[in-house]
């Protein structure tokens, strides 16, 4: 499993790339392939700049296009569309790394008040560790060649501390925090400040400030003024600027006022000035400077031209039509980027990462790190990645129902599963087509003509003879949708049913009673929801098909509710619900709690099964450990079996409408070959969610089967 960590800010220039380069570094002791993911970045055929960089230095061998989410625009666009596409890219790319350094996207790209919020959605949804990287520089402040003044630790612990709120909203992990750009003399005090906000076992990290990694290259300052280098190297052109001086005064003012570093700017008119200049910077007693600046449309006279030839410098000329103060706000302006032309910054932000940082503490923490976030986005990619591993064959009844044709046009262009539609196929479509739907892969079956008919009829009769049926009677029933596809499960034609969106749930789930039959050992066909919550999944039962359950019966609808739970990855931790924990209460209803818990435990002593329990007490750690301390349930669990429907029903209903859960379901359980519900409401989503969870039903049967 590839070790992530995700890199996000709450603000721009925090020096994020520099800090991934660091932290690339760091993970390659542990990841021989390390990889880069950037979720969100700019659209247009330019390549983005911090990827590319990033990519360099990378070791995992995957292209460009692998390492790249959705654009800023497909996100303001369809915010939940885009995350399901980051997901799946991001799973995708996982797979052939041992690392990921997952870059978050920069305030400086597009600007928006929720940047930071979505990028922890973003990393909760990816299940990825944040490092949370801080400025220790006032960003509303004047910046100068790249350079800001210095935050107080105070200030900067009060950005900590409204960042980690964000951060927790979007239910995001923050495994460290990293204050980039601090002032070199307050260093522990930034640490300690910016401690104190975060949780007791997250550390902090403040690397100083390095004029190197800040200042712009000449080649910058270049762009800046819309320049022209006129005289000089161009290999120069990627020495770093680190101050400005403007020769705006006699010859012999100037030459004094020469700095190391410096970009001097110089009127063109003013021809002894260069030259001075330029004699200057070969001198062996003064600086040398990064690049001249010729400001103004001023030709030089063709005898300043013949000297400068024969001074031969390599000190790089530019010439600018703007004119002294625009040239020289232009270049104050310009900001220094960490590129792969500049060696030096590379490695001076190499060294300040590995001096300041202890990379052996955050790779232990990565190592350590266990997840356990689960949000809705998760478990439909993982749902749906299962679903079309197990490439199973589905039919669906209800061909005239304009949401079925749209699921199954969905589902066949992503290569879920295959598909048999029951209904008239003319008309079936003639109305896909109508919808613009493409069903062509799909296998249309009309059970008044098809073939199979008379073959159901008999193997119908054959099975209902001990209830009086007859091969006239079962023709008949073989004419109904229902009867015909839980005919084909039964047959081993498909390998599961999904029917309900035109009719009852007692309808689809007849067939299945009268002859697919319950499994071994199990006494009740029952349901469950899968609830996925903000940050986890949750399994409810029942809440659709058993109105009042006995003992035994709730018992096996924990054992079924437990096995559906870990078959879709949710670790069975069974709560059995009531208006009493513990030996708290008494009376008819939790008594008959107290037996089912008693029952299943005896059947399956393997689980964690925890009962009577209220709701409080099974799904809140500091309320389950003071009605039932010591247990591994009680505020830890999974699963829910509910008394009784009227509960579960309204219970998961409440939950969905006030929280804003996705429910899932419902998923009949119990059967010896999988055929589920829909709600006669369901939407194209749930029709696609209810067939994927079919297909992982059918695949898990099949792979039993063949162990067996």
């Amino acid at each position: 499993m590839a070790a992530s960590i995700y890199l996000t800010s709450a603000e721009g220039r925090t020096g994020k790339s520099a800090v991934a380069l660091g932290v690339l570094d760091a993970l390659l002791p542990d990841a021989p392939r390390v990889g880069v993911f950037r979720p969100l970045i700019r659209a247009g055929a330019r390549r983005d700049r911090v990827l590319e960089l990033l990519r360099g230095r990378a070791t995992a061998d995957v292209p460009y296009e692998a390492c790249i989410g959705v654009t800023y625009e497909e996100a303001n666009a369809d915010p939940d569309g885009a995350m399901a596409r980051i997901v799946a890219a991001y799973q995708s790319l996982k797979a052939h790394c041992d690392a990921v350094v997952v870059v978050g996207s920069d305030f400086t790209d597009v600007a928006v008040p929720t940047e930071l919020s979505f990028n922890a959605r973003i990393a909760a949804n990816l299940d990825v560790p944040v490092m949370l990287v801080l400025s220790g520089r006032a960003s509303d402040s004047l910046e100068q060649l790249g350079q800001i003044p210095a935050r107080a630790p105070e200030e900067i612990a009060q950005i900590a501390e409204i960042s980690l709120n964000e951060l927790k909203k979007g239910h995001a992990t923050v495994l460290a925090a990293l204050v980039n750009r601090s002032d070199p003399e307050h260093l522990s005090d930034i640490s300690v400040a910016v401690s104190a906000c975060l949780p007791k076992d997250v550390p902090v990290w403040a690397v100083p400030e390095e004029v190197l990694l800040v200042a712009p290259q000449v080649s910058a300052v270049v762009a800046a003024v819309e320049g022209k280098l006129v005289r000089g190297s161009a290999e120069l052109l990627a020495r770093e600027v680190r101050e400005i001086v403007v020769a705006g005064m006699a010859m012999e003012h100037v030459l004094p006022r020469l700095l190391e570093g410096s970009v001097v700017v110089i009127a063109a008119d003013r021809a002894e000035t260069l030259l001075a200049v330029s004699m200057a910077h070969e001198a062996p007693t003064f600086p040398t400077i990064a690049a001249v600046v010729l400001n103004g449309d001023f030709a030089l006279p063709p005898d300043v031209e013949r000297l400068l030839d024969g001074i031969d410098s390599r000190l790089p000329i530019i010439r600018t039509s703007f004119g002294t103060f625009e040239t020289g706000r232009r270049i104050m302006q310009s900001r220094g980027l960490l590129t792969e032309e500049s060696p030096a910054k590379f490695d001076t932000a190499l060294a300040l990462f590995e001096q300041h940082v202890d990379t052996a503490l955050l790779r232990e923490r990565l190592r350590l790190h266990r997840g356990g976030i689960r949000t809705p986005v998760m478990f439909a990619y993982e749902l749906f990645e299962r679903a079309t591993a197990a490439n199973a064959h589905i039919v669906l009844p209800e061909g005239g129902d304009d949401r079925i044709l749209r699921a199954a046009s969905t589902l066949l262009a992503r290569g879920v599963v295959r598909l048999t539609i029951l209904g008239d196929e003319s008309a079936v479509r003639k109305r896909a087509g109508e919808l613009g739907l493409s069903i062509d892969a799909a296998e249309v079956i009309d059970p008044a003509t098809s073939v199979l008919r008379n073959r159901f009829a008999a193997e119908y009769a054959r099975l209902r003879a001990h209830k009086g049926m007859t091969l006239e009677r079962a023709r008949e029933v073989m004419l109904d949708g229902s009867y015909f596809g839980t005919m084909m499960v039964q047959l081993g034609i498909a390998d599961g049913m999904v029917s309900g969106a035109a009719n009852t749930t007692a309808h689809t789930i007849r067939p299945s009673l009268e002859f697919i039959k319950t499994k071994p050992g199990v006494s009740v066909v029952s349901s469950v929801f899968f609830m996925a919550l903000a940050d986890r999944v949750l399994v409810y039962g029942d809440c659709a098909v058993n109105p009042d359950p006995t003992a035994p019966q709730l018992a096996d609808i924990a054992i079924s509710s437990a096995e559906t739970a870990a078959q879709f990855g949710v670790e069975p931790r069974i709560a059995m619900l009531s208006y009493s924990t513990g030996e708290s209460g008494t009376g008819a209803d939790v008594d008959e709690v107290r037996e089912a818990t008693a029952l299943a435990q005896a059947a399956r002593p393997d689980l964690l099964i925890e009962g009577p329990l209220q709701y409080d007490a099974a799904s809140d750690p500091s309320t389950g450990a003071s009605k039932l301390p010591g247990s591994e349930v009680a505020g830890r669990a999974t699963v829910f079996i509910f008394p009784d429907l009227n509960t579960g029903n309204n219970t998961y209903k409440a939950v969905q409408r006030s929280s804003g859960a996705v429910a899932v379901g419902p998923v009949l359980q119990g059967l010896n070959k999988p055929v589920n519900d829909l709600s006669r409401g369901a939407t194209v989503e749930d029709i696609l969610n209810t067939v994927a969870i079919t297909a992982v039903q059918a695949g898990a049967q099949k792979a039993a089967e063949a162990v067996a």
